[in-house]
């Protein structure tokens, strides 16, 4: 039989850079009149797609870009600073890599962030397919993401798993038909992931393995 497919979100997943992502949000609203969120707001969000976060808070689609541009320079800027693999990740990662698992990343951030995230932790190699917000018309937690990173490792969603920290990863991962486990190292609280209802729901990241090896 062969080894099931591991795809993974990655913000509050594989690295942590929740801070970033807050921070840049905080930059991009600075010195803005008009709504902008607060912190809890902007938490809540983590793991969807940016634009439409943006949106709920600017004026227009002009604004909607200036926030974004804004946005996405912090974080260009600050991602060394305040992105880093969460402990046991990277050895985690390329242990189930030698292993023969077929890997893939599932995010909502852009294709070129995944890289860099991967690229700095140094795992980019561990991974067959990286699924950017730029790949699918729909996002998590709708299952197109999942489906189309199944799609590129060759891999069918009965033998596939899906591991993230946030709700929407567990609902795309439940829409596409894949086995899901939650994890608590993200934003979100116990009771958010449990009423997503992962099939397991885990401290972090590095606590997936057993239950890899027991197969259910």
């Amino acid at each position: 039989m062969p080894l099931p497919a591991l795809l993974f979100d990655l913000d509050g997943t594989v690295v942590d850079s929740i801070e970033l992502i807050v921070q840049a949000a905080v930059h991009a609203f600075d010195g803005r009149e008009g709504p902008r969120p607060t912190r809890e707001e902007w938490v809540a969000l983590i793991g969807t797609p940016l634009a439409p976060m943006l949106r709920r808070w600017a004026h227009d689609d002009d604004d909607v870009k200036f926030l974004w541009d804004r946005y996405r320079a912090y974080q260009i800027e600050h991602h060394d600073r305040l992105v880093s693999a969460y402990p046991g990740a990277v050895e985690l990662i390329r242990r189930l890599h030698a292993r023969g698992h077929a890997m893939a990343i599932v995010s909502s951030k852009l294709e070129s962030g995944i890289r860099r995230s991967l690229d700095y932790v140094g795992i980019t190699d561990c991974f067959g397919a990286l699924i950017g917000i730029e790949a699918t018309e729909k996002h998590k937690p709708e299952p197109e993401p999942v489906l189309l990173a199944l799609e590129r490792l060759g891999m069918s969603a009965s033998d596939a798993w899906f591991i993230g920290d946030s709700p929407y990863d567990v609902l795309a991962g439940h829409a596409a038909g894949v086995r899901t486990i939650g994890v608590l190292s993200g934003p979100y609280d116990r009771a958010a992931m449990e009423h997503a209802k992962p099939m397991h729901l885990v401290e972090s990241l590095t606590d997936i393995e057993p239950l890899l090896v027991a197969g259910n």
